[in-house]
């Protein structure tokens, strides 16, 4: 590299079976895209398309134009396979409640715990 500024940052990606965390050095003022496009995950993911995938940094969406700070963490977000808000409605048509987190909930009956509470 030149004498330009550079500093560190880790772009992660995901499948359902294998994860992968990069360590690439991009030049300050870089974006999200720039580290993707830097570390060349794409070897080892040949189906992703890390031009167009939608990014986040440390969970939270990227925006355009933001720039990283060190020690940063990019992650390459693939697309849901099933709409939320429908899965939640199918269920509830199905009688199935749901607990903050995902999984269904437990119904218990008042009297029923064994801890005396």
């Amino acid at each position: 590299m030149s004498d330009q500024e550079t500093i560190p940052v880790e772009v992660a990606y995901a499948t359902p079976q294998r994860q992968m965390i990069l360590e690439v050095r991009v030049p300050a003022g870089s974006e999200a895209r720039d580290a993707v496009m830097t570390s060349n995950i794409d070897r080892y993911f040949p189906d992703l398309d890390r031009e167009n995938a939608d990014l986040a940094i440390w969970g939270k969406v990227a925006r355009p134009g933001q720039k990283l700070e060190p020690g940063d963490r990019v992650e390459i977000l693939r697309p849901l396979i099933a709409d939320p808000k429908e899965v939640r409605r199918r269920r509830a048509a199905e009688g199935k409640r749901m607990k903050k987190g995902g999984g269904e909930a437990e119904t218990k009956t008042a009297g029923t715990n064994p801890g005396g509470n």
